[in-house]
């Protein structure tokens, strides 16, 4: 994987392969199952956990709750909306060595362990890269299929945060068990959405200061008095708005 630029040979492939899930897509008669009971949550037991160092990463759709969804119809619409946008939104996660953690209907959390990927690189500049290229790719080759189809194009946010989690085990023997991290970053990279508009990639001060110095001089100060400090210092933790963008595939 190449994270200083998104290549000619990588877009191709995700643009044969959003195609090859449109099609699917397409193709399938009937995607929702007729239902009258709602499942009931079974009590959660904590499991295990590791701590690691890592950049997390929230995005949402924006205005997407404010879409059409009263019908059936109106409902399965956005269900194929929905999975031919997450489907490659994952991808490109995967792809940068993150890892998924949920998806929360209209956005997704992802985290980017330091020292991973092919070839080893941190988990900011990852994180980083990965927003860029999804970004790149819902406004190049998601959006036209969606505008071609009379249907309004996606816009989202995204926010990435650094710093220590726990990653922990949570579930209910062998009926259902996932992964979450734990943590300060975690929430503060969620709670940074706020601040952000449609289409803003917005960074923690502790994203800023990892990323490499070059990429630097595309982040401007978007707020000082964020509402969290340096535990050791007392000093405010700032959030930047990263301007740069993919120009395309090189």
């Amino acid at each position: 994987m190449d994270y200083e630029r998104l290549t000619t040979t990588y877009w191709q492939s995700q643009v044969d392969r959003l195609q090859r899930l449109l099609n699917i897509i397409r193709a399938r008669p009937e995607p929702v199952a007729a239902g009258r009971l709602i499942p009931q949550p079974d009590e959660l037991a904590i499991g295990t956990g590791r701590q690691l160092s890592a950049a997390v990463l929230f995005t949402d759709i924006s205005g997407f709750s404010a879409r059409p969804s009263g019908t059936p119809d109106e409902q399965k619409f956005l269900l194929n909306i929905l999975n031919f946008y997450f489907s490659e939104m994952i991808r490109v996660c995967e792809e940068y060595a993150g890892t998924v953690e949920k998806n929360t209907g209209d956005g997704l959390m992802a985290y980017f362990e330091d020292n991973a990927g092919d070839p080893a690189e941190n988990g900011c500049k990852r994180a980083l890269a990965a927003a860029l290229t999804m970004l790149y790719v819902t406004q190049n080759a998601i959006n036209p299929v969606l505008i071609n189809s009379n249907t309004k194009p996606i816009e989202f946010r995204v926010g990435i945060d650094y710093g220590p989690i726990t990653v922990a085990q949570l579930g209910a023997a062998r009926r259902f068990g996932g992964l979450v991290a734990i943590g300060a970053t975690a929430n503060i990279a969620s709670k940074m959405l706020d601040d952000a508009s449609p289409g803003d990639i917005l960074i923690g001060e502790d994203v800023h200061k990892n990323i490499p110095v070059g990429w630097k001089q595309f982040s401007q100060l978007a707020k000082h008095e964020t509402g969290w400090i340096y535990k050791a210092s007392g000093l405010d933790y700032s959030f930047y708005k990263y301007i740069g963008r993919w120009k395309g595939p090189l």
